[in-house]
């Protein structure tokens, strides 16, 4: 395999920066929450554009915000739609610094990998298309056409179709998803990864087998009236903080909320809405109980769960809705006696959780149908991710809360539109009924063959079976598994291609040419022939709207992601292609019509994206199970999790910090957990920092051993917690390193970043 071209840094500093612990604050949002948000986006934008864009983003004739996924609400908030988090992401975005061909003069990639993330993306925007070449360390201008040349080239030297890599982040609209994924196909591969792969990839796995959508099956407006709400390996307060307005309605209506998480986050433990003017004075208690499960032990805690629910209705007949299990399920007398398989005081071992609390979880659920299940990463990213989520879906079918008003499932989605980009075809796998739209509708015929996941690509680029790796947007670089196996990985490549907006690490640790693509914000005006066009997103439950921006482009030398893919094709196909990609750049009116023709559930979506939108056809609302076997929604059974721990081991979960969204770190604080000023800490239980001879503030090693190949995240500073025994958590991206490129859930391929095997030892300082 050929040597690495450039000395760069996968990681960047592992200096600590001054860690201050302070009390955790046990209030989400509220005043200060509006004041963090107010003073990041005025040091990012200054007052005034910050106002004009925050006033706009989430409202029905304004722009959808780069943060999460979470649906707005038909009637939003003129206060203001939106919360920290998604304010850190405006600001971030729309920050007046910019990355010029002048910064990169002054910055070779390999002084600036010696840099951490944070400070990284801190430099500003990215504005004009810069190319680093073979040999160089430092990136230079590039013209629009040259940078499509020099793509169109590298792709046509390929010995298969199959040696290229076409990536996409959450972010992406729509109509560029579209195109992309079209152009993908067009060129001859189905290597599509996309961020769905390392994050709710099981959850599409397992809601396609039970339920026959990989897709949830409520709408926002469900949660007001639910009777219970669980919310199961999430973090809300931090990762989507707006859901956290909508627990509020379903408290005040009197619906009880059960959190399910080995950490009790403050977001659950009361929460300040800033919309109203009570809450900038007093709280709202949410989680009515807090089940400290222990890292993926979910189903042992479910299992239990139903097994004293099947007691209770074996003598009432009326906790279970047996119309509907005989109406439309299939499975559940070989569930119930695979229940006799399991030992009650085994699984309650096993959860980790309090007897105590496994009979008040119950309690509220034994007389209630109107349930939802939420839930994140804390359920997919385990090696038996799917089997977490058929046994949350088997509680709700075993109550009947399915396909009706206020119950059913919630996967909360990350990125802004992972939903959208595959529901417009962005996808690894083959669709038959896809690939025959397309040939009838688009007029070539599509690869049969199916292609890398994200796990895939990662090892064909590792092993020199890709060479061109282009990513829409993300930083794939962090995201991934196995930090050094994947910067191996992109090395390997003969060109790598960055479409962004800031600076990320995946910009620096690149194939032998790499380009960065500068491109349009999703809060900025995005004209052409002095007319401004607009995109469409889907949110995470499945409607779709319109988003059009407000602010000034940070550049006049940045294209839009839908143009700038059509331009690319139109120079790869040299204009001869059954698709005019040159019109299609142009015109996104074009991209809709074809996106309805072809994408399935989309209809008149030009018309009807308007104002609140619409909502894509979702069979589980409709109670039509049709194409899952016997037309039945299907009861499963689900094994116990096997980690094999040894006696020095122990289960390790990344996590986010309050400030940060995905790879993006905005700050160094986390407030609500008490750590100012550092990232690179530790949360143990005390009893074990004890057991290990550790107090607080040591500095330690992480190290995961799979398949005999030790992997190790260096110094971190251990903090005392309340987490279960034997369960830690660190932060991501910083802990990815640990995590092995080859272990991923079964089923779906999605990393095991929420179960990772360590041992921790004091470092030698």
């Amino acid at each position: 395999m050929q040597e690495f071209h450039r000395n760069v840094s996968i990681s960047g500093s592992e200096e600590f920066t001054g860690i201050d612990l302070k009390e955790p604050i046990r209030v989400a949002a509220g005043a200060l929450g509006v004041k963090e948000a107010l003073r990041h986006s005025f040091k990012e934008m200054g007052i005034v554009r910050s106002m004009r864009a925050l006033l706009e983003m989430n409202q029905k004739d304004g722009f959808d915000c780069p943060s999460c996924a979470w649906p707005d609400s038909e009637h939003p908030s003129k206060l203001g739609e939106y919360c920290e988090n998604g304010a850190k992401a405006l600001a971030d975005e729309a920050t007046i610094k910019k990355v010029d061909a002048d910064f990169f003069k002054k910055y070779s990639v390999e002084k600036l990998s010696l840099l951490t993330d944070y400070q990284l993306n801190k430099f500003g925007r990215l504005v004009e298309p810069m190319v680093l070449r073979p040999g160089s360390i430092h990136y230079e201008p590039i013209e629009w056409q040259e940078a499509f040349d020099l793509i169109s080239s590298e792709l046509r030297k390929l010995d298969s179709p199959d040696e290229a890599i076409f990536y996409t982040s959450g972010r992406s609209s729509n109509e560029a998803a579209f195109l992309y994924g079209m152009f993908a196909r067009a060129f001859g591969t189905n290597n599509m990864p996309d961020c769905s792969n390392m994050c709710h990839e099981s959850s599409g796995v397992a809601l396609g087998e039970t339920l026959g959508i990989g897709k949830g099956s409520v709408k926002l407006e469900d949660l007001y009236k639910a009777e219970v709400i669980i919310v199961a390996g999430q973090n809300p307060g931090t990762n989507h903080p707006r859901m956290l307005s909508a627990l509020e309605k379903c408290k005040k209506n009197g619906g009880k909320v059960i959190s399910i998480n080995p950490l009790e986050e403050t977001g659950l433990v009361n929460f300040k809405n800033p919309q109203h003017l009570k809450g900038w004075i007093s709280g709202e208690d949410m989680a009515d109980l807090h089940l400290a499960v222990n890292i993926n032990q979910d189903i042992p805690l479910v299992k239990l769960i139903l097994k004293k629910l099947a007691v209770l209705d074996k003598k009432e007949r009326t906790v279970f809705d047996h119309e509907f299990i005989e109406t439309y399920t299939q499975g559940y007398e070989k569930l119930l006696a695979d229940f006799d398989n399991y030992d009650e005081d085994e699984l309650l071992c096993l959860s980790g959780v309090g007897l105590e609390k496994i009979e008040e979880a119950v309690s509220f659920l034994a007389n209630k149908s109107k349930i939802i299940v939420c839930w994140a990463m804390g359920l997919t990213q385990h090696k038996n991710g799917v089997e977490n989520i058929r046994e949350y879906v088997n509680l709700l079918l075993l109550k009947g809360a399915i396909g009706k008003p206020n119950a059913g499932t919630c996967p909360v989605r990350g990125h802004s539109n992972v939903q959208g980009d595959r529901s417009v075809g962005i996808m690894h796998f083959v669709d038959e009924a896809l690939n025959k739209r397309i040939e009838k509708h688009l007029g070539f015929k599509p690869p049969g063959k199916e292609g890398y996941d994200t796990v895939g690509a990662m090892k064909a680029m590792h092993d020199e079976k890709a060479k061109v790796f282009m990513c829409l947007g993300g930083n794939f670089l962090m995201a991934a598994s196995d930090t050094e196996y994947t910067a191996k990985a992109l090395q390997r490549c003969d060109l790598t291609v960055q479409v962004s907006t800031k600076l990320n690490r995946t910009h620096l640790v690149t194939g032998k040419t790499a380009l960065i693509l500068p491109t349009v914000g999703r809060s900025e005006k995005d004209m052409k022939n002095g007319q401004q066009r607009y995109f469409t997103v889907e949110n995470s439950m499945g409607r779709v709207t319109q988003s059009k921006g407000l602010l000034k482009p940070a550049s006049e030398k940045i294209m839009s992601e839908p143009e700038l893919i059509a331009q690319l094709a139109d120079t790869y196909f040299k204009g001869e292609h059954s698709m005019d990609w040159k019109v299609l750049g142009e015109d996104y009116n074009l991209i809709r019509q074809y996106i309805d023709k072809v994408a399935k559930g989309f209809e008149k979506t030009e018309e009807r994206s308007k104002g609140p939108g619409y909502y894509l056809p979702n069979n589980v609302r409709e109670l039509d199970f049709s194409k899952l076997p016997n037309g039945k929604a299907q009861i499963t059974i689900n094994n116990l999790p096997n980690h094999d721990l040894k006696e020095d081991e122990f289960m390790l979960m990344t996590i986010r910090s309050h400030d940060q969204f995905n790879t993006t770190i905005y700050g160094l604080d986390d407030r609500y957990r008490g750590v100012y000023n550092e990232r690179r800490v530790l949360f143990m239980n005390s009893e074990d920092m004890e057991s290990l001879n550790m107090k607080k503030l040591d500095v330690v090693n992480i190290r995961s051993n799979y398949d005999g190949q030790i992997r190790t995240a260096k110094k971190f500073l251990v903090i005392p917690y309340n987490i279960p025994k034997g369960n830690l958590a660190a932060y991501f991206p910083e802990t990815n390193v640990l995590v092995p490129y080859n272990h991923f859930a079964e089923k779906s391929k999605t990393p095991i970043s929420k179960s990772i095997k360590v041992t921790v030892k004091k470092a030698s300082v």
